[in-house]
């Protein structure tokens, strides 16, 4: 069975962006957060189709609000929603949605799941998060990383990221951040709990595992975690708990990092686990600023993959 033709681009991970298009994003995400409500609408008349396996606070609102302030609607369609919870095949689905709406932004367990629905969709789909990345996490991220420390900094790759903890979706992406990128990056995290080896490799000298989060965290000017047992991982939480043990961001950790830095969670938190809510509260975070950015990122990435050129 030949896969239908595809005119329109996906984004799958970070690195579906070369160096240039994602700081020209970043650069446009930032026109649109001072645009605000105000801006163009150049997704007149284009529905988004929302396919979320998972549960969602950030992801789905910012997605429903950035469809709406760039003149489009968006559609929640849940497994309980569509036949995709009774079984039907993903290509029968991604095959019929492309026929209703202009692009899918898909939340699945499974990165294979979301690359099989790319496979046969012929409108774009976007990696809303799986298990194995969450770019649009990471364009909201760099975003915030831009707003403090300036562009240019981030482009020239003179920054420091420390990540604390698991070494699960978000620090892929991260990882596939600094591939792009170039910025240094050190993942502290339990031995077992490693990213995926292979993005690491990708980013040569640039990325290095670590285990002791105070290693990481020296001189660094972004701090970043993230929760330690994510969807799916419920059984796993009190082993996971042990594991972790020491690997919270704290007052004392943070005080090892740069004098400006600051502190990133994608939330939600469990606070007085993986971060504390002193820090999580203080001066220091922009965790905040951090999910509101999610918002105008996607506003900048609908924009490219769906707007007329």
């Amino acid at each position: 069975m030949a896969r239908p033709e595809k005119t329109r681009r996906d984004f799958l991970r970070l690195t579906d962006l070369d160096r240039g298009e994602l700081l020209e994003l970043l650069e446009r995400a930032a026109e649109w957060k001072l645009l605000g409500k105000a801006g163009p609408q150049p997704l007149e008349r284009k529905t988004i189709g929302l396919v979320f396996e998972k549960a969602s606070t950030r992801t789905r609102v910012s997605f429903q609000v950035a469809a709406t302030q760039l003149g489009g609607d968006a559609m929640m369609l849940s497994p309980r929603d569509t036949q995709l919870g009774r079984g039907e095949p993903i290509k029968d689905t991604a095959r019929v949605l492309s026929r209703y709406l202009d692009a899918l932004v898909v939340r699945t367990f499974e990165h294979e799941k979301l690359e099989e629905m790319a496979r046969w969709a012929t409108v774009p789909v976007v990696n809303a998060l799986t298990d194995a990345s969450h770019p649009c996490q990471l364009l909201a991220d760099l975003l915030t990383v831009a707003e403090r420390f300036g562009g240019d900094t981030l482009a020239n790759g003179a920054v420091t990221v420390a990540w604390i903890g698991d070494g699960n979706n978000m620090a892929n992406s991260w990882l596939e951040a600094c591939a792009v990128l170039g910025f240094d990056l050190r993942i502290a995290c339990p031995e077992g709990y490693d990213p995926d080896p292979a993005l690491l490799a990708r980013c040569g000298a640039k990325a290095r595992v670590v285990r002791a989060p105070r290693e990481a965290v020296e001189g660094a000017h972004v701090v970043n975690t993230d929760v330690w047992a994510s969807m799916g991982q419920e059984e796993e939480a009190e082993e996971r708990r042990r594991r972790f043990a020491g690997y919270i961001v704290d007052e004392p950790l943070l005080a090892l990092a740069h004098r400006d830095a600051i502190v990133l969670h994608c939330l939600p938190a469990h606070r007085g686990e993986e971060i504390t809510d002193a820090v999580l509260e203080g001066p220091r975070s922009a965790v905040f600023d951090e999910a509101e950015n999610r918002l105008h990122a996607q506003k900048a990435l609908l924009e490219l993959l769906l707007a007329e050129r």
